[in-house]
Formats: structure tokens, C-alpha cells, sequence
């Protein structure tokens, strides 16, 4: 079994910054694709940041310019760097991998989550 573990989640004023970090662990044969997404009370979740194991990045556009995703692949982390933090940046944000184990195909995998709340 491979899980994600997020941390670095909090309460922070507007304008803030809070650095996110995700440790995938288990059986991991290779990580594609890793990234954040987050889901506000009464939405749906949404991307936020992916990144593969090639160092290519998507952003949503509430993210670009502020937010910046970034990966260790030795270690299977990603992190997320999210500077100018709004109001509407408040939800809880999951870590996303697309991995493969021997004996299994290709799957999602999400963590539990961790809050962010932005407010003052």
C-alpha cells in the first residue's frame, strides 16, 4: 500500500505564506505524477498544482504567480510554496500521486488532507 502524508497545513493572515510538504511511503515501484488539490466547504475539489517525474508543472489560475509546486524524487515528496495568501485560498488541500506497485496497474493515490485557513 502507498500512502501520502501532508503536513504543514495552518491558519495564517492575508498576504501570508505557508509551505506544504507531502511523503509518499510503501511499496512505491515509481511516482508519475504528483501535485495538490483542495476543496472548499460546499465545492468541489480542484486542482491546484501537479508536477511529473520529468519536472514539468501545471498550475490552476488561481495559483500562478503566487503558488509554486516543487518535487524530490529520491524522497517521493512534493511541496507546495504558497505565497499571497487569500481568503479564498481557505480549504483543505490533498496531496495527489499517480504511482505504480509491482502487481498492481497505475493508480490514484490521495492523502487525508490538511487544513489552510486564511483570515485574519
Amino acid at each position: 500500500q502507498v500512502q501520502l502524508v501532508e503536513s504543514g497545513g495552518g491558519l495564517v493572515q492575508p498576504g501570508g505564506s505557508l509551505r506544504l510538504s507531502c511523503a509518499a511511503s510503501g511499496s512505491i515501484f515509481r511516482i508519475e505524477a504528483m501535485g495538490w488539490y483542495r476543496q472548499a466547504p460546499g465545492k468541489e475539489r480542484e486542482l491546484v498544482a501537479t508536477t511529473t517525474s520529468g519536472g514539468m508543472t501545471n498550475y490552476a489560475d488561481s495559483a500562478k504567480g503566487r503558488f509554486t509546486i516543487s518535487r524530490d524524487n529520491a524522497k517521493n515528496m512534493v511541496y507546495l510554496q504558497m505565497n499571497s495568501l487569500k481568503p479564498e485560498d481557505s480549504a483543505v488541500y490533498y496531496c495527489y500521486a499517480y504511482v505504480y506497485t509491482p502487481g498492481r496497474p497505475w493508480e490514484n493515490r490521495w492523502g487525508q488532507g490538511t487544513q489552510v485557513t486564511v483570515s485574519s
